[in-house]
C-alpha cells in the first residue's frame, strides 16, 4: 500500500501573496512560523515512533529500532506536505548513501492528493492566459483527470479542435516549495556542523535533492524536457512521448497532446504484448542512458503507461538529468564491460567517474571486491540476475571503501532500477544485459546525433 498524502496544499494561504510577500523581516517571520508548524507535525507523527525505537534499542533490538523509524519516515513526510513528499521520492533513489530498507519505505511515497478546486483551477487559467483563455480553449474540463501534489491535469479542447492535456500548477505551490527548500538547505548547513555528521557530504546531498525538487516546479523547463525526450526517443519502437504544444504553454501550465486510454497496469494483456511493452520500456531507458545522455530520472509506474494499441507512454519529465559526453561514455563502457564479465575494468570505471575519495578510502580493496561482484553476476541466467541486487551491493562497496559516486550517474542509474520491477512483472525472462548490448554499441560507436543537447 502506498502512503497517501492528506495535506491540503493551499494551507499556506490561497491569495497571491500568501507565501512569499513582504520584505526580509516578513519573510523571516513566515519562515519561523513554518518551522514551528513543521516541528509540531514532526513531534506528533514521529514522537511515538522515536519512543518505540528507543525502547527497542535499550532492549538490544537494533534492527527493530531501525525498522520502526524507517516505517515512520514516509508517514511523516506525507504529513509535512508536497515539498517533503517530493524530497522523499528523490531520496528514495539514493541507495548509494542511504540504507536500502529506508529507500524501500521512501519508495512508497506517491502523489495521491485531493484535486484543486474548480474555482482555483479557473483562477489559475485566467492568470495564465488572461482574455485569450476562451479563444485558445473553447472548452476546459475543470474536473481533473489526474491530481498530484504539484499540479493537476485537465482535458481541454483548443481552437483547432484538438484535445489537449493541460497540466496546471497548484496555486502558490512554487512559493511554498521555495520556502521549504530554503529551510532544508539551512537545516543541512546546521546539521553538517554536528559531530554526528562529520565527514559526510550533508550539504551536497541535500543541495542535490533540493535542486531536483525545485526543477519539478519549473514548467517551462519541463516542457522543454518533454520536447527533447520526444525527439530523442522518436526512433525507439512503440515508445510515445506526448507532443508539447509550445505555443499554448505558460509559466504555470504545460499544454500537450491528450493520449486516450492510458493504462498504468499492463498485466491483463496477452503475454506477447506484455513482452513487447517490457522490451520497449527497457530499450527507451537504455537509449537515454547510452545514446543521448538526456535521462528521465522519475520513471516510476505512474509515469510509465501503456495503450491498447501497444505503445509505451512516457510522462512527466520534470526530473531529468543531462550527462556530459564523458559520463555518458563511461556509463556505456561500464555496462558493456559488465555484460562481458570484465570486472576489473568495471571497477576502474567506477573510480574514474567518482566525485572524490574519502580521507580513509581503500581504493585497492574496492577494485578487488567490485571486480569480484561483476564476475559473480556475469553469466547468471536472466531470471537470477537482479539489477537492484547488483546496484545495492555496488553502493555498499562504495560507501564502505570511501568512493563517492557522481550524482550525475546515480540518478540516471536509479531511473533504471525504479522500473526493473515493472519490467520483470511484464517479462520475467528478459535479459537486462543482452538487451543493453546493441544500444550500448550505438552509444559508443555511432556519430553524435545533432539536436540531442549533449555537451
Amino acid at each position: 500500500m502506498t502512503v497517501i498524502e492528506r495535506v491540503r496544499i493551499g494551507r499556506g494561504g490561497s491569495g497571491r501573496g500568501g507565501t512569499g510577500s513582504g520584505g526580509p523581516a516578513a519573510r523571516a517571520a513566515q519562515d519561523l512560523l513554518r518551522v514551528a508548524r513543521l516541528f509540531a507535525v514532526t513531534g506528533r507523527v514521529a514522537g511515538p515512533a522515536v519512543g518505540a525505537a528507543v525502547r527497542h534499542r535499550v532492549a538490544g533490538r537494533r534492527q527493530e529500532a531501525a525498522r520502526t523509524l524507517y516505517h515512520a519516515a514516509p508517514v511523516l513526510l506525507a504529513r509535512l506536505g508536497a515539498t517533503f513528499i517530493k524530497a522523499g521520492q528523490v531520496l528514495a533513489t539514493r541507495r548509494d548513501i542511504l540504507p536500502p530498507a529506508l529507500c524501500d519505505q521512501l519508495g512508497t511515497l506517491h502523489d495521491d492528493v485531493p484535486a484543486t478546486s474548480a474555482a482555483h483551477t479557473a483562477r489559475m487559467l485566467r492568470e495564465a492566459y488572461g482574455d485569450d483563455l476562451h479563444v485558445l480553449f473553447p472548452h476546459v474540463e475543470l474536473t481533473p483527470v489526474a491530481a498530484g501534489s504539484i499540479a493537476c491535469v485537465h482535458r481541454a479542447v483548443d481552437q483547432q479542435g484538438r484535445t489537449v492535456a493541460l497540466k496546471i500548477r497548484r496555486p502558490n505551490i512554487d512559493r511554498l516549495m521555495a520556502r521549504d527548500l530554503r529551510l532544508m538547505r539551512r537545516g543541512a548547513a546546521l546539521a553538517a556542523r554536528l559531530p554526528a555528521f562529520a565527514g559526510l557530504p550533508v550539504t551536497e546531498i541535500v543541495g542535490q535533492m533540493c535542486d531536483a525538487v525545485a526543477g519539478q516546479v519549473d514548467f517551462r523547463a519541463e516542457a522543454d524536457s518533454l520536447h527533447r525526450l520526444r525527439h530523442n526517443l522518436s526512433g525507439v519502437a512503440r515508445v510515445w512521448v506526448p507532443a508539447v504544444r509550445q505555443e499554448l504553454c505558460r509559466d504555470t501550465v504545460i499544454a500537450m497532446e491528450f493520449i486516450e486510454d492510458l493504462d498504468g497496469d499492463a498485466r491483463s494483456v496477452a503475454p506477447v504484448m506484455r513482452k513487447k511493452f517490457a522490451e520497449s520500456a527497457l530499450i527507451s531507458i537504455y537509449h537515454m542512458l547510452f545514446v543521448d545522455g538526456f535521462v528521465h530520472c522519475d520513471m516510476h509506474p505512474g509515469n510509465l503507461n501503456f495503450t491498447p494499441r501497444g505503445q509505451v507512454v512516457v510522462l512527466d519529465a520534470g526530473f531529468s538529468v543531462q550527462l556530459t559526453d564523458r559520463l555518458r561514455r563511461l556509463f556505456a563502457e561500464f555496462f558493456m564491460n559488465m555484460a562481458v564479465g570484465r570486472g576489473t575494468r568495471c571497477a576502474e570505471i567506477v573510480v574514474e567517474s567518482a566525485t572524490g575519495l574519502s580521507p580513509t578510502a581503500d581504493v585497492d580493496g574496492f577494485l578487488e571486491r567490485m571486480a569480484d561482484l561483476v564476475r559473480r553476476n556475469h553469466g547468471l541466467p536472466a531470471k537470477e540476475f537482479s539489477l537492484m541486487g547488483f546496484a545495492t551491493e555496488m553502493f555498499d562497496l562504495q560507501r564502505n571503501h570511501g568512493v563517492h559516486a557522481a550524482p550525475e550517474l546515480i540518478f540516471p542509474l536509479l531511473s533504471l532500477l525504479v522500473i526493473e520491477g515493472t519490467i520483470r512483472e511484464l517479462h520475467p525472462g528478459i535479459d537486462f544485459q543482452e538487451t543493453a548490448k546493441p544500444v550500448i554499441n550505438r552509444g559508443l560507436w555511432s556519430a553524435q546525433r545533432p539536436g540531442t543537447g549533449r555537451n
